[in-house]
């Protein structure tokens, strides 16, 4: 994938100091596969492109390989972490078991309250989408306000562990999504795929709402599988 890393970009400091904000550079160039995986991430290229130490650039791959995004391999240093179809089925069945169960937790226990942040959360997410047009939904706005949408789908589910176990993959499986998202030969499909899952929770029929989240998971990893996994290795 010959596209410029975000290092050589100009960009406007994130997180308020340069730590956070190498971090957060190096996290989106993994998760867009511009850093790709497998990849070995060498420190002297890597503190010239990001404009850091090595001690600087040292804790943020720290941090990375307790995202697992990174693999820390002792005294040969850090690679980026493979993707494979075996880590994308286990990911994927375990996000549609954790996800199955937070939207019936949340259809069982949410109010009208609940619906009207389910109803704005769409609405913010398909105003972007309209902006987008037929463009790839790799946007770090579309990103926040994809994150924003799916959250509150499942925000009256009342679990903390729970919420906490699926945004863990939630996040995990961002690497896919993006992956999945650069080779959508359609991209208006999410777009319709959103609005098909927000009636599906709102329309009280838990089991119809089921359904239609895990399908849409699912069509994700289905996707990288036929169209995606080719891109990564060229």
């Amino acid at each position: 994938m010959k596209t410029e890393p975000s290092g050589l970009r100009s960009h406007s400091l994130v997180g308020g100091t340069l730590a956070n904000d190498v971090l957060h550079r190096l996290r989106e160039d993994i998760i867009s596969c511009l850093l790709k995986p497998g990849e070995r991430l060498r420190f002297e290229p890597l503190r010239e492109i990001y404009g850091v130490s090595f001690s600087t650039l040292r804790e943020a791959l720290s941090r990375l390989a307790s995202e697992k995004l990174v693999i820390a391999e002792g005294q040969r240093g850090f690679v980026v972490a493979p993707i494979s179809v075996a880590d994308l089925l286990d990911l994927t069945n375990a996000r549609v078991l954790l996800e199955r169960e937070c939207v019936r937790l949340s259809m069982l226990q949410g109010g009208p309250e609940w619906k009207g942040l389910i109803l704005a959360a769409y609405h913010r997410l398909d105003r972007v989408d309209a902006t987008l047009g037929d463009a790839h939904r790799v946007t770090s706005d579309w990103d926040r306000v994809h994150f924003d949408f799916h959250e509150m789908l499942v925000g009256a589910a009342g679990s903390p562990i729970l919420n906490e176990m699926r945004h863990a993959l939630f996040e995990k499986a961002r690497r896919y999504r993006r992956l999945s998202a650069l080779v959508r030969k359609s991209p208006g499909v999410k777009r319709a795929e959103h609005r098909s899952l927000m009636e599906a929770v709102l329309s009280e029929d838990v089991a119809a709402a089921q359904d239609m989240v895990e399908r849409h998971i699912r069509e994700v990893a289905q996707n990288v599988i036929d169209n995606g996994l080719e891109l990564i290795a060229a």
